[in-house]
């Protein structure tokens, strides 16, 4: 039987939003850019809504945005090489900190993340916002940022040259409060969706003049290469393994799984403060600021 249709939270509307100094902060070119292109997303998706088995949408970038834009101003003032990206947030980590993969203790104690947490506008109540100060550790986010810190040390080693970001903003739950991924969502909706995520992903790589993107897991991986191929986005899409505890293989041996494909795919040395790599592809790019339309 369907249910009635779930409206997102409201958005940070151009009519109404705050200032743009407020919303981006000390932001760069291309951190003010890639900000820009998340809230025109934000102003898309509420156009959306969803029905059966969707009951509770949260999104992170509007009751989490001022950790988030700490998080893209901090670590996102120039371009990169390799854009990391995940499929949705999880109700334990960019659920909570407005940062993707974004476990709490990691977003708090290696990433130096702060800000004000607000709450959706419906809350699930076992799904509760506490922000950055959630008890609960999002398994996927520890083993991902736990692994870039025993390898890089300090974050300004991982993010000399890479950057995380998700496909989707979204996190989708059920009557019970479980998690829906994307890929469970309606057919007809789930397509809006992903067309809107696929084109700022396209506007984001651009911005980020990326060279590389490396999906976290199968779905991020095979829908990055749909969008960007469909654009022309001319850049290389791989793929490494998602660190999920319901994936039995990630359980026994992640790291050094991700370890032996970052080796193979010539990223490694970025993460150790090295070059890039000469084989790695040309840039994707236009200028930051042409793909939102901000220059000629």
């Amino acid at each position: 039987m369907e249910v009635p249709a779930v409206p997102l939270p409201s958005a940070l509307a151009a009519g109404t939003a705050p200032e743009l100094e407020a919303l981006f902060g000390e932001s760069s070119n291309v951190a003010a850019t890639f900000l820009q292109i998340e809230l025109d997303l934000n102003l898309r998706l509420k156009e959306l809504s969803f029905t059966d088995p969707v009951r509770y949408i949260y999104n992170p970038l509007e009751y989490a945005w001022d950790p988030h834009q700490c998080y893209v101003n901090k670590y996102c003032q120039a371009r990169k090489e390799v854009l990391f990206l995940g499929m949705n947030p999880g109700p334990f980590g960019m659920a909570q900190t407005g940062v993707p993969f974004g476990e709490v203790k990691h977003v708090r104690e290696w990433l130096g993340v702060n800000g004000l947490v607000g709450r959706p506008a419906v809350e699930h109540p076992k799904r509760p916002v506490r922000g950055l100060d959630c008890p609960q550790s999002e398994v996927s986010g520890a083993r991902f940022w736990g692994f870039f810190k025993s390898l890089c040390g300090e974050p300004d080693v991982f993010f000399r040259h890479c950057f995380v970001h998700n496909h989707c903003p979204l996190v989708f739950m059920g009557e019970t409060g479980r998690n829906l991924t994307p890929g469970e969502l309606p057919a007809a909706q789930r397509e809006q969706l992903l067309r809107m995520c696929d084109q700022a992903l396209c506007q984001s790589v651009r911005a980020l003049g990326v060279r590389t993107v490396v999906g976290v897991g199968k779905f991020a991986e095979q829908r990055a290469r749909r969008a960007l191929n469909a654009e022309g986005v001319e850049v290389r899409v791989e793929g490494v393994m998602h660190p999920s505890p319901r994936n039995p293989q990630a359980n026994r041996a992640w790291q050094s799984i991700v370890t032996a494909k970052l080796e193979q795919l010539q990223i490694m040395p970025l993460l150790k403060g090295g070059k890039p790599s000469p084989l790695l592809t040309e840039p994707s790019g236009a200028h930051p600021l042409a793909c939102v339309g901000l220059v000629p």
